[in-house]
């Protein structure tokens, strides 16, 4: 019988049956055909819509009450959101989301997320079961419904039982967390969170199964690179929220004004230094480069930097309109240039992945941020904000400098 493989990939494999092979009994596994559109799907994009208020909720939060512990379970929380949707967009570039079991278990994911999403703002406090619950459910029921739905693919199975495995190791700790408070909850749930994290990393290597080969690792340029710059949109749609929702208060109207475009100017940095070449040519960087599988292992961590970034400059909105007496604390000075200092940092990290370089503007951005955070301590917070612009539009106009007059430049991933 004529089998072609196609690909296969971190949460799975991808394997083509021709229309002579039935299948064992009729079966055919769950898998994208090959010859189908790679384009994101509208139930991808209703998935998405828990995303953008639990990216609200954590930005919110972190502001509620600023130090480092706060902050240490506003970074937790959002590397545990983050991760629902990171894995199950890698199911979705596997599995044929047209599918009715897919369907079906993208729908149950996003009901998890969503419950994930309401116990946020008490999730270090009386709701800390429901979020660690949703989040072990999410992971352990994602795999234990795939492993009888590809039981006549092998690879398949072996997949979703190394995947399944680990989550089931990292749920220990998630539990354990939920029924235990304080330093203790943020240590287990930071301990869970380098498990699942680690266990990507080294492609789920597992006693007897061994870890998920080279070539099983490749990914779709087109549906992968897209999902990840709709993440960031809905990252930067965080920030519009905090913006629209600040313009609204009560406050003196050259004064709103002025930090509402300030804000408004600052986000729209944020997407220009995103998007500029790489953010663009991540498609073809993953199309071109020797090893593909790479894309996969680093893009989920250069992009969760980007977004905390992102997520900590909407925190960042939420200051500006409040007047502090005396000196400025510098936990608000923190917040409001470390959101861009973060972004930039994951920026150059995603500019090395596709150009096998970083512009010398990524770390002198970061270091002109460094500067200014001194002098920031005396001023209101509004100057500061101004500032982190300013910086940001330096970036910008260095990037445009650089590309000016010369030819486009093609993609050279370091892998």
């Amino acid at each position: 019988m004529d089998r072609t493989v196609r690909r296969v990939g971190t949460a799975g494999a991808i394997v083509s049956l021709s229309a002579s092979e039935p299948g064992r009994r009729g079966a055919r596994a769950p898998a994208r055909d090959p010859e189908a559109s790679r384009r994101v799907t509208l139930l991808e994009l209703f998935f998405d819509l828990v995303y953008v208020v639990a990216l609200a909720l954590i930005s919110r939060g972190l502001v509620q009450q600023l130090d480092w512990r706060q902050a240490a379970q506003a970074l937790v929380l959002l590397a545990a959101v983050w991760w629902t949707w990171a894995i199950t967009t890698l199911v979705t570039d596997l599995y044929d989301p047209e599918r009715t079991e897919i369907k079906m278990l993208i729908s149950a994911v996003m009901f998890g997320a969503l419950l994930m999403t309401t116990a946020i703002p008490e999730a270090f406090g009386a709701r800390g079961i429901v979020f660690a619950g949703a989040y072990v459910a999410i992971h352990l029921g994602r795999g234990l419904f795939l492993m009888p739905a590809v039981r006549h693919e092998p690879e398949f199975q072996r997949r979703a039982a190394r995947i399944v495995t680990w989550f089931a190791v990292s749920a220990i700790p998630w539990i354990v967390g939920a029924f235990v408070s304080g330093d203790a909850r943020l240590a287990c749930w930071a301990l869970a969170l380098a498990i699942d994290y680690v266990g990507f990393r080294l492609a789920y290597p597992v006693p007897g199964l061994g870890v998920v080969p080279e070539e099983q690792r490749n990914v779709t340029a087109e549906h992968l690179s897209e999902r990840y710059q709709q993440f960031f949109i809905i990252a930067l749609g965080d920030a519009i929220l905090t913006i629209g929702t600040m313009f609204s208060l009560a406050h003196s109207e050259w004064q709103n004004i002025g930090a509402f475009a300030v804000a408004f100017a600052t986000t729209l940095l944020l997407w220009r230094i995103y998007v500029h070449k790489s953010g663009q040519l991540l498609p073809l960087a993953i199309q071109s480069a020797r090893l593909p599988s790479r894309f996969l292992l680093s893009a989920p961590y250069t992009h969760l930097v980007m977004i905390a970034g992102v997520v900590t400059t909407a925190s960042g909105f939420e200051l500006l309109l409040h007047e502090h007496p005396g000196r400025v604390p510098p936990a608000w000075v923190a917040v409001i240039l470390g959101g861009p200092a973060l972004f930039l940092v994951g920026r150059a990290a995603f500019e090395y992945e596709v150009f096998s370089r970083v512009s010398w503007s990524r770390p002198g951005g970061v270091l002109a941020l460094l500067t200014i955070a001194s002098g920031a301590l005396f001023l209101p917070s509004f100057f500061a904000s101004l500032g982190a612009m300013l910086v940001l539009a330096g970036v910008a106009y260095a990037d445009y400098r650089r590309s000016l007059g010369r030819p486009p430049e093609a993609p050279a991933p370091p892998h």
